[in-house]
């Protein structure tokens, strides 16, 4: 009997110490702190204030400074049919962005879904300064700092010689009280796995009037390489620049009441309303849609069933055209 009764003192004991550890190894868990991901780009970083730039996309001004630390990046159509990028920064911010352009009127749309966001650019037309003046945007514009911020290139020809210094910017717009920019709240996106997929896309070409863009899947590093007409897109750190996730955003390009000073008109690309898409990632396309009812209203994409399409976390670039792409297998 007292044998019987060590033993299951000894087993109580066993259980017992087993559900102290058990409740260890649990609390650990629960207080384990939560990592923080960048609402845009759905990698681990941190949400800071969204800064906007513009950012000349002509060959000339190639390689571009700093667009590898972008975390999404649009491509839109300017004058001549040429393009140009608005670069949005949260996560992080390189030491020099540029070359910095003038901003252009499709910006205050496609802009107003990710709140008011830090608006970095070299100027705009006098048509353009009133709009823009009432848009839900901090102008942050090289018509308001000093050279000290917005300074030039000597190995770059004008006007592809503004670059930018946007950690001083942030500083400077900071220290006045009356500054509001904001950090990401909500992303036009939702991250997730690759949902099924039959079409392979190896090489997708990306077509304006006189622009072209090709992404070119690379096997080895499991990302879309991204070509500037024929030629590698390299930042000028060197880097050729990937993205995760690509979409070509088929939208309404048509001419506005704005134009340049050399007499081109300015097209206005509407990213409101609704419209079909291209998505590329790990390899695949899908053929999916875009929803946006409002300015105010963040793009919604879907699949052909209503689902929610799922975007990979990484960098992203957006291309606003209204072109459908060539697409290789």
């Amino acid at each position: 009997m007292k044998l019987v009764r060590k033993f299951f003192l000894i087993t109580s004991l066993i259980v017992v110490l087993a559900s102290i550890a058990g409740l260890s190894d649990l609390t650990e868990i629960t207080n384990k702190p939560e990592i923080e991901r960048n609402v845009f780009n759905g990698l681990p970083g941190e949400n800071n204030q969204i800064l906007v730039v513009k950012i000349d996309d002509t060959e000339i001004a190639h390689p571009q400074i700093g667009i590898a630390d972008a975390d999404i990046v649009y491509v839109e159509q300017v004058e001549s049919g040429l393009t140009r990028l608005a670069a949005i920064f949260s996560s992080k911010l390189p030491p020099l962005i540029g070359p910095v352009r003038s901003a252009r009127i499709s910006d205050i749309e496609l802009l107003a879904q990710f709140g008011r966001v830090g608006f970095a650019y070299s100027g705009a037309q006098s048509k353009l300064r009133p709009v823009l003046a009432e848009a839900n945007l901090e102008n942050l514009s090289a018509e308001r700092n000093p050279p000290s911020i917005y300074g030039k290139d000597p190995n770059r020809p004008g006007p592809v010689n503004m670059i930018l210094k946007p950690d001083l910017l942030l500083e400077r717009a900071n220290a006045r009280e009356a500054t509001v920019i904001d950090i990401p709240v909500t992303a036009p996106w939702v991250f997730g796995d690759q949902q099924e997929s039959l079409v392979q896309a190896s090489q997708v070409e990306i077509k304006w009037p006189n622009a072209t863009y090709r992404l070119k899947w690379s096997v080895e590093q499991e990302k879309y390489l991204i070509y500037f007409g024929d030629s590698p897109n390299l930042d000028a750190s060197g880097e050729h620049l990937f993205v995760d996730t690509a979409v070509i955003q088929l939208v309404s390009i048509t001419p506005s009441i704005y134009g340049d000073k050399f007499g081109g008109v300015t097209p206005f690309s509407k990213t409101t309303g609704t419209g079909k898409a291209i998505l590329l990632r790990d390899g695949f396309s899908h053929e999916i849609s875009w929803e946006r009812e409002s300015e105010e209203d963040v793009t919604t994409w879907r699949r052909s069933d209503g689902e929610v399409a799922n975007f990979k976390p990484g960098r992203i670039w957006v291309f606003l055209t209204d072109q459908m792409p060539k697409i290789t297998p």
